[in-house]
C-alpha cells in the first residue's frame, strides 16, 4: 500500500473511530462473570476458538464481499450481503450491535465523502458494520487482504482491552497476547479469502448463548 492508503487503514481501525465499539464485549462480559474466562491462557482460547469457527469469520468474509462488490459497482450485491448478515446474526443483541456501529459509521462516510451517497444509498438500512468497513475500505483504495487483516485485528484489540477492564488483565499482558495472535490472525485472513459462498458458516452457540444471559446479567460494564 502506498502511504495515503495505510493512513486510511489507519483511520478505519483506530479505537478513536466513533461507531462505539468499545461499549460492546460481545458476551465476554457474561463469561468473565461466570468465570469461564479469568485468565490471559483462557481469553486467549476463547479468542482462538472464535477465530476458527466463530461469527468473526462470517462478518469477514462479508466484509470482503462488499468491499469486492463495490469495487464492481454491483450495488445489488451489497444489498443482498447486507441483508444476508443481518439474518445470519445468533442474537437480537449482536444484530443491534452491528447494526448500531455500521449506522455509526455510515453517518461518518456520509460527512467525510458525500460523493458515496450511491453506495450507502443501496446498502439500505439498516447497515452492518462488516458492510460500512468494506465500503469504506474499498472507496479508500485499500488492499483487500490489508483491510481483512485490519477488520480482524480491530475486532481482537477490542476484546482484549474489554478483558483487561473485565478480569482483570495488566495493560502488558493485553499487549503481549495481541503479539502472540498476529500469526493465527495473518493464517485465518488466508483462510477467509479463500471461502466460498457455500463455505460460509460458523459454530459459534457458546457466543450466542453468553449473548442472551449477558441481557439479564445484574451488573454490567458494557452494552453487550
Amino acid at each position: 500500500m502506498i502511504d495515503c492508503n495505510l493512513l486510511c487503514l489507519l483511520q478505519l481501525v483506530s479505537p478513536a473511530l466513533p461507531v462505539g465499539a468499545y461499549s460492546y464485549s460481545e458476551g465476554l462480559e457474561t463469561l468473565v462473570e461466570q468465570k469461564i474466562i479469568n485468565d490471559t491462557q483462557s481469553l486467549k482460547h476463547w479468542l482462538t476458538q472464535e477465530l476458527h469457527y466463530g461469527t468473526i469469520r462470517l462478518e469477514a468474509a462479508v466484509m470482503l464481499r462488499a468491499y469486492r462488490a463495490v469495487k464492481m459497482q454491483d450495488l445489488a450485491a451489497v444489498t443482498y450481503w447486507n441483508n444476508w448478515l443481518t439474518a445470519a446474526r445468533e442474537t437480537e443483541e449482536l444484530r443491534n450491535q452491528s447494526h448500531q456501529m455500521g449506522g455509526s459509521l455510515i453517518r461518518l462516510l456520509k460527512e467525510l465523502q458525500p460523493q458515496m451517497m450511491p453506495i450507502i444509498t443501496a446498502c439500505g438500512t439498516p447497515c452492518n458494520f462488516a458492510i460500512a468497513f468494506g465500503i469504506a475500505a474499498a472507496n479508500w483504495e485499500i488492499n483487500p487482504t490489508a483491510a481483512l487483516l485490519g477488520y480482524l485485528y480491530s475486532w481482537v484489540n477490542n476484546l482484549i482491552t474489554a478483558g483487561i477492564k473485565l478480569i482483570p488483565l495488566g495493560q502488558t499482558a493485553g499487549q503481549l497476547l495481541l503479539l502472540e495472535l498476529q500469526e493465527l490472525l495473518s493464517a485465518i485472513a488466508t483462510e477467509i479469502i479463500n471461502l466460498q459462498d457455500d463455505d460460509l458458516s460458523c459454530c459459534s452457540w457458546g457466543l450466542s448463548l453468553a449473548s442472551m444471559a449477558h441481557e439479564q446479567q445484574y451488573t454490567r460494564l458494557f452494552r453487550s
